[in-house]
């Protein structure tokens, strides 16, 4: 039988997968989502590692489960569900660190994955689809800028207030206790 724990667990990384897949489809509405370009609403949970450890599932699923629409299929399924994984771990580990009460560092781990890794993925895409033969620097440094971007806009002006308002109204220690 499961304890409280575990299913208060998987029901916070369920809710949050949900949360992050329907943001992102909002987003992909108005072409935001995938490419490129992207400035993903979604990308705002990316902080919330900082108050659970179920977000570092959840994130991951949701982005697997937004990236099903996506149209680069089975190569945004792959490197943009390990980009979300390895943000979620990143971001989780840099809660600790702290500045003046504030995790400032917490969501700079999206950025930096996503930054790399998708900016990656982008530089190997051509018309023909994904290859490592389509790799070029100058494509990775202008998928890598422009993602990073994205990125860096909706982690720390979306995700960072969201961090703050959650814990400052105690509404963290009441939906991740």
């Amino acid at each position: 039988m499961k304890t409280s724990k575990q299913v208060r667990f998987l029901a916070q990384g369920a809710v949050i997968a949900a949360l992050y897949a329907v943001f992102t489809y909002v987003a992909a509405a108005v072409n935001l989502a995938y490419g490129p370009i992207q400035f993903r609403f979604s990308e705002a949970l990316t902080v919330l590692p900082v108050f659970t450890p179920a977000a570092v599932p959840g994130l991951s699923l949701g982005c697997f489960l937004s990236n099903l629409a996506s149209p680069l299929g089975v190569v945004d399924w792959v490197f943009g569900t390990a980009a979300t994984l390895l943000a979620a771990i990143g971001t989780r580990a840099a809660a600790r660190v702290e500045w003046k009460g504030v995790p400032w560092l917490a969501p700079l781990p999206p950025v930096v994955a996503n930054t790399v890794i998708v900016g990656l993925e982008v530089a190997c895409l051509s018309d023909a689809g994904f290859s490592w033969a389509n790799f070029s620097w100058v494509a990775f440094g202008a998928g890598a800028l422009s993602v990073g971007l994205g990125e860096l806009t909706v982690c720390y002006v979306l995700g960072l207030p969201l961090l703050l308002l959650l814990r400052r109204t105690g509404a963290a220690d009441k939906i991740f206790a």
